[in-house]
């Protein structure tokens, strides 16, 4: 699918490029008119190749269900076997045709199955959808590379160099401050000031009892001074104006002296003789049929249910411990193990005895004749027979 598209792709341009070299209006119409028609039998090739894959995945999906539908009928065992609705239980009947001295019990006698054959149909009947590719001549071409065109060309702008005096920094007044002077003084100042108080005082009589008063004298406590020195300010912090010059510098710059401009040079169509494939044949699909498949498979069909028939078998009347234990060897003989070699009918004697059973196909549920004589116990061995 791929492929055709491109061939048709390139078809197309090949086409295109013959219709743009060509000048005459009778030819480009007719180019388009090639170009229309290829581009209506692409579609239709689309159209009809979707409609065969959308066929082919069908076939393929229902090949696929009808494989897995296959598969599954040969992985599936066949069903369990189920007794028979008709099986007779109850005491009230009894073995026909019974002899005396033997025991008989109601044993489970399996289903019976056949091969059986049947043809399925694996892959139906469909249709293989083989492409024919298109057919194409070659040729040369004379096809347009670049169309005229014109080109802009820039000319460059003309410069001068001149000098000129340009102001760097005006001229500015600048405040200078002028620090504050200061001087040491010296000064004396009050701490603590005077005061009158009473004190005790002495003299020639003293209180000698309650009857004699005590001396009380009034003293004068004189102020307390203090000579201490301190920073003043002789002058005031201040300032002082100065005037800055201006300052100046002389640069040189360069000025546009021309501007630049631009011009249109013409610039001719440019040509080449190129190799194209035409289409000379298109492309074309062919259904070829597929005949269906089919594949014969091989199950198993129940011919037979199980059912529930009196059979003669071992018990106590009829048995001894020498028939047990030549059971027991059989069994070892046939791959069952038994258990010891005792002559004691016990639990794995019975489980060895019923593997033995379902592995042949005999009737279960009890050690019958036929189970006997499959192992080779010898019949002149039981009593009573």
């Amino acid at each position: 699918m791929q492929k055709f598209i491109s061939i048709a792709a390139v078809s197309g341009l090949a086409l295109l490029a013959a219709a743009c070299s060509s000048t005459s209006k009778e030819a480009e119409e007719a180019n388009n008119l090639r170009i229309q028609n290829l581009e209506s039998q692409l579609t239709q090739s689309r159209q009809q190749q979707q409609q065969y894959y959308s066929q082919f995945n069908a076939i393929n999906q229902e090949n696929s269900r009808l494989k897995n539908q296959l598969s599954t009928m040969r992985r599936t065992p066949p069903p369990p076997a189920r007794p028979a609705a008709n099986l007779q239980t109850g005491a009230a009947n009894l073995p026909p045709n019974a002899k005396p001295g033997e025991c008989y019990a109601r044993v489970l006698i399996p289903a019976k199955y056949q091969a059986a054959t049947e043809r399925l149909l694996v892959q139906p009947e469909s249709q293989r959808l083989e492409t024919i590719p298109a057919r194409y001549e070659s040729g040369t071409e004379r096809v347009l590379v670049r169309e005229a065109s014109e080109r802009v060309e820039v000319v460059p702008a003309t410069y001068r160099t001149v000098s000129e005096r340009i102001l760097v920094q005006p001229a500015q007044e600048v405040l200078t401050p002028v620090p504050a002077t200061y001087r040491t003084v010296t000064e004396r100042i009050l701490v603590k000031q005077g005061y009158t108080t009473w004190k005790k005082g002495r003299g020639p009589i003293e209180r000698l009892d309650q009857a004699t008063g005590e001396i009380m004298c009034l003293v004068e406590v004189p102020p307390e001074y203090r000579t201490v020195s301190k920073r003043v300010i002789d002058r005031p912090a201040s300032t002082t104006r100065n005037v800055q010059p201006a300052v100046y510098k002389n640069v040189t710059r360069q000025v546009v002296d021309r501007p630049a401009a631009t011009r249109r040079v013409a610039i001719p169509a440019q040509y080449d003789t190129v190799r194209v494939r035409k289409m000379v044949q298109p492309p074309s699909s062919r259904a070829i049929p597929i005949p269906a498949r089919y594949e014969t498979v091989t199950k198993r069909v129940k011919v037979t249910d199980e059912r529930l028939e009196w059979r003669s078998i071992l018990c106590e009347t009829n048995t001894t411990s020498g028939i047990v234990a030549e059971i027991q060897r059989s069994l070892r003989a046939a791959g069952y193990n038994p258990g010891r070699i005792d002559g004691v009918y016990g639990r794995q004697t019975k489980d060895a005895v019923a593997r033995y059973q379902r592995a042949k196909g005999l009737p279960t549920s009890g050690l019958t004749m036929d189970t006997l004589r499959r192992l080779g116990v010898r019949h002149s061995a039981i009593r009573g027979a």
